[in-house]
């Protein structure tokens, strides 16, 4: 019992990542309606960079390991922030707009360059942060065994979650947020209404790569690296994660990624190791085709 209480504690910090990320993944999709994997390599590039910038600023600078790693988060966020803003003016937007068929192919080019351009940064050496707010927190004791998380996990539970609720806060509560579901539902109508779905589109995409960043971040602290190769996993990952909730509300697609966090964890915990993402990948293939709708095209 005690281990059971252990995995569903570990499986909360995993569905809290796992939530926040299809939760900005969502508002995306929204103004883009394609897959699109370059969501996944923003998180992994934030990652990257945070790991280059601190590693500058705690042996180059000889700052303090709080200051080197403010100094990393500050330059992740403006790297990944322009980098996001780019993407959604310069390559999505135009795409979507003519030949929507190509946002997979432009995503996955995307990737690649913003893998490579860490990896060559790096010069092609993993770094790694030195361990953090790694004090156990005990939840539970019967004496024999006890059921902890540590703060860092605490910590970016309670900020993911923070995230999600803000992002619903202004899906419902705002203008903008009219403004998004506006144009998600027919960006046409909406610009004979008098809204800018280009404007739109743009701020639901940088809102995007805002939560992708924040979440690069946050994981980076808590797990101390992030890998090269992590933009390909991630992309293909979060683009089907979010399709357990459905892609049509943003906090749906949220609740349906945390119950995938569940279930990867407990296979983890009960299950081989190394079958853990054969069989994540072909439950979530499963799941796609049963909930698959067809629509009649007018």
């Amino acid at each position: 019992m005690a281990y059971l209480l252990q995995q569903l504690a570990n499986a909360v910090p995993l569905a809290a990542l796992y939530a926040a990320l299809a939760f900005g993944y969502a508002v995306a999709f929204g103004v883009t309606k394609r897959a699109d994997i370059t969501y996944g390599a923003i998180f992994a590039f934030s990652g990257q960079i945070l790991l280059l910038f601190t590693d500058i600023g705690y042996n180059r600078l000889w700052l303090v390991l709080p200051a080197a790693l403010v100094l990393g988060a500050l330059f992740s966020v403006v790297y990944s922030m322009l980098a996001a803003v780019w993407i959604g003016r310069s390559i999505m937007l135009p795409l979507v707009r003519q030949s929507s068929n190509t946002v997979i192919v432009a995503a996955l080019g995307i990737t690649i360059v913003l893998m490579e351009t860490a990896r060559l940064a790096s010069d092609t050496k993993s770094l790694w942060l030195s361990p953090f707010l790694n004090r156990v927190v005990v939840f539970w004791n019967d004496g024999a065994f006890k059921v902890t998380l540590t703060e860092i996990q605490l910590i970016n539970t309670g900020l993911m979650c923070a995230i999600i609720a803000l992002g619903v806060a202004v899906i419902r509560l705002t203008s903008w947020g009219r403004l998004w579901r506006a144009v998600t539902d027919d960006p046409l109508a909406a610009e004979l209404c008098g809204t800018s779905a280009d404007r739109v589109f743009l701020v639901a995409y940088a809102a995007a790569g805002l939560i992708a960043t924040a979440c690069g971040i946050l994981a980076t602290f808590y797990y101390g690296t992030m890998d090269f190769g992590a933009g390909l996993m991630f992309g293909l990952k979060v683009l089907m994660v979010a399709a357990v909730g459905g892609y049509s509300d943003p906090l749906k697609s949220a609740a349906g990624a945390a119950g995938l966090g569940v279930v990867e964890t407990m296979w983890s915990a009960y299950g081989p190791y190394l079958w853990r993402d054969l069989v994540v990948f072909s439950l979530l293939v499963l799941l796609l085709v049963l909930s698959r709708r067809e629509r009649a095209i007018p």
